[in-house]
């Protein structure tokens, strides 16, 4: 399994950006896909995950301003990401694994992208 992040930069608060994720795997559809996130001298945190059903979850730092999706048909994971603050400003990763539904615990995935970075200034 490869995954392969793109659509990280740099915006100002209250901007956007949205991320991608293409994944190369034998069946996309049987697993779990995530988003994490770590910034500079902190453990890597959760942001939101989806399913093969597209049931997702969102860590609370991020909901209502996140929304995770996925085009299954080119394997692709997506992370929209509005209303962007300072303090969304890391190290973005995509991961994949076999969890049951969608699952906010790193120890869930099996498979990691080398991430993308986003910056957010004030």
């Amino acid at each position: 399994v490869r995954l392969v992040e793109s659509g990280g930069g740099s915006v100002q608060s209250g901007g956007s950006l949205r991320l991608s994720c293409k994944v190369t795997a034998y069946r996309y559809s049987s697993y779990c896909m995530g988003w994490f996130r770590q910034a500079p001298g902190k453990e890597r945190e959760a942001g939101a995950a989806i399913e093969r059903y597209n049931t997702t979850a969102y860590a609370e730092p991020v909901k209502g301003r996140f929304s995770i999706f996925q085009d299954t048909a080119r394997n692709v994971l997506y992370l929209q990401m509005d209303s962007l603050k300072p303090e969304d400003t890391a190290m973005y990763y995509c991961a994949a694994g076999y969890c049951l539904g969608p699952c906010l615990l790193t120890e869930g995935y099996e498979y990691w992208g080398q991430g993308t970075r986003v910056t957010v200034s004030s």
